[in-house]
């Protein structure tokens, strides 16, 4: 099994929302979605992880790894709705990572008010009624899903 992803920016702040579970046969493809953030966002990102059915040890060190590679770029990484199982504690080698209630509290704290551009796999879940009613999507791209 494998994640999904859907990246949006807003003003000065990115949001990587993934879904499914973050276990080892799904680390490259994180990785893969944190390369797609550094190249097309600035400022924070958020990792919300509301959709997230779990994660193991190596996702979430795949997740400090994504830490320290956005801190190497003058930017922090920050979790919204950590799932129930644990939260993530990075060593000292790594940047602090705030924690976020949920998303709507992660974007509140960020005073953001929309949306600009969003990329997603193509198998992101449906749509669910949104949380933060002031978001407005302007722009999407679908990023082709691999089958595993």
């Amino acid at each position: 099994m494998t994640i999904q992803w859907r990246y949006t920016t807003h003003d000065n702040l990115g949001v990587l929302s993934v879904a499914g579970h973050l276990g080892g046969d799904a680390v490259d493809r994180f990785t893969g979605a944190i390369g797609w953030v550094t190249a097309r966002g600035r400022g924070p990102v958020v990792l919300d992880l509301t959709d997230l059915r779990g994660w193991s040890a190596g996702g979430q060190l795949a997740i400090a790894q994504a830490a320290r590679q956005l801190a190497l770029q003058g930017r922090a990484l920050e979790l919204a709705a950590i799932p129930a199982d644990g939260s993530i504690v990075p060593d000292a080698t790594h940047p602090p990572i705030p924690v976020h209630h949920d998303l709507p509290a992660a974007l509140s704290a960020h005073q953001v008010c929309g949306e600009q551009r969003q990329w997603r796999t193509a198998d992101w879940p449906a749509e669910r009624e949104p949380t933060f009613r002031t978001l407005q999507t302007t722009e999407t791209w679908l990023w082709p899903s691999r089958t595993q």
